[in-house]
């Protein structure tokens, strides 16, 4: 649960969710809202002792362990001190929740679905900043039913009390990180570009009274904007159209300039340069899956090979799953081997280890690469990389390679995407990208 571009502020203007039968969830609007990098100035995790070599280094780190987060088929609530990535999702979230309005800050991650915060009384809690939420202080709270559609949505993650017929959840994560608390009903208040905020009712949330793992203080939970029946996108569902979209500005000006999310009518990719893939689904409905048939290095074709994830699913179509919030693309360890060597045979540079020993494509930063087209080839869809999309000053030394080998889950990451107006239509079942000076966006 984390990135390059993890852990950013994020306002949003939303609309009232058609998940929970609002009598204005078939109203539809636009709206955009300000993404700011979590290494920025502005945001709370910034760190003015980090060099910007060291915070991309921290980032990667951080995106290996996301294959951990993703590979929840060993979730397990037994081991509390376990480590989790204390950036865990792509995003901060400003948002305020129950009726007085209590502000929280809380990371997106569009790798989870449930949206939960720390609540009073706390039973077992990491250190926050800010202060708990106390559902008995907010007049719009309501724990919700063991028969309610809200408890059932969460199918296998839901429990029931036989005392008082309330829904309980237990959300954990492949490295041990945990949430467990009541599923309940509030109202979400968030604001927007335009200053405009809008309150938004009856939304599923989870109370965690139990949470555990190394979050940081500066979060107060999760805001999940997967692709799961509870996530935050699913409960807008037809008030946005089942649209989203962003545009990640470059690592060299995200510390100045704020990337962008767009929802509903404001989202559409469409236009010249822009092409559509097909958005596949599976039953791990939180991920958006993509279907990755090779990857071009100038002339030279590589095909993607037929494989298993750790999820049991085969390659062909849905091979590959796309995540702002991870660093590195990754894909196949035999697969990565061919097009690392094809990449290194068209540069004409002396190669340099990486001191950390996780990229294996490096070159001196004051060398003068000439690095090759590379173009993803996903189903219907051909993105060319430019170079800075495939390539990253690692160390203070080294320029390498954004790519890496991972036989546990492929990963369409977000250095491959900056720069590039990135379009989700849960509806069509589409994702658009077309490239974008995101920076003036």
């Amino acid at each position: 649960m984390s990135s390059l571009f993890s852990s950013l502020l994020l306002a949003l203007s939303l609309l009232p969710s058609p998940l929970l039968s609002n009598a204005n969830a078939h109203t539809k609007l636009g709206f955009s809202a300000d993404l700011i990098h979590r290494d920025s100035p502005k945001s709370p995790f910034y760190n003015p002792l980090e060099t910007s070599v060291q915070r991309l280094r921290n980032a990667v780190h951080r995106s290996l362990n996301r294959v951990v987060h993703f590979n929840g088929k060993d979730a397990s609530v037994n081991s509390p001190q376990a480590e989790i990535t204390s950036d865990a999702g792509e995003y901060l979230m400003n948002i305020s929740l129950g009726t007085p309005q209590l502000p929280i800050m809380a990371i997106a991650d569009t790798g989870s679905d449930l949206i939960w915060t720390q609540c009073e009384p706390c039973d077992n809690c990491y250190t926050q900043e800010y202060p708990l939420f106390d559902p008995k202080a907010s007049s719009t709270y309501k724990d919700v039913s063991c028969s309610s559609r809200q408890c059932t949505a969460l199918e296998n993650q839901a429990t029931c009390s036989t005392e008082d017929n309330t829904c309980s959840y237990t959300m954990s994560y492949g490295d041990k990180s945990y949430t467990k608390g009541n599923v309940a009903a509030d109202t979400v208040t968030l604001g927007s570009t335009d200053n405009r905020p809008v309150q938004l009712k009856n939304i599923v949330i989870g109370c965690g009274h139990d949470n555990a793992g190394t979050f940081s203080k500066k979060a107060s939970g999760i805001i999940g904007l997967g692709g799961g029946s509870v996530s935050l996108i699913s409960q807008l569902g037809e008030s946005i159209d089942g649209k989203f979209s962003y545009c990640l500005v470059p690592l060299y000006s995200a510390n100045e300039t704020t990337s962008k999310i767009h929802f509903g009518t404001n989202a559409v990719v469409s236009g010249s340069g822009a092409v559509s893939t097909p958005l596949i689904t599976k039953t791990q409905a939180t991920f958006y899956y993509l279907t990755l048939e090779s990857i071009s290095v100038g002339s030279k074709n590589i095909k993607y090979p037929e494989v298993s994830d750790s999820f049991g699913n085969s390659s062909g179509k849905g091979n590959i799953i796309i995540d702002s919030g991870t660093t590195l693309t990754m894909v196949p360890t035999a697969f990565y081997s061919e097009l690392e060597d094809a990449v290194a045979s068209s540069i004409d540079a002396e190669r340099v280890n990486d001191p950390q020993g996780v990229l294996s494509l490096c070159y001196s930063a004051t060398a003068k690469l000439e690095v090759p087209v590379i173009t993803m080839h996903f189903d219907g869809a051909d993105v060319k990389l430019d170079s800075s999309n495939a390539f990253v000053q690692f160390s203070e030394d080294s320029v390498c390679f954004a790519f890496r080998g991972n036989d546990d889950l492929a990963i369409y990451g977000n250095l491959s995407q900056m720069n590039f107006l990135v379009g989700y239509d849960t509806v069509s079942k589409t994702i658009s990208f077309k490239p974008a000076d995101c920076a003036k966006m």
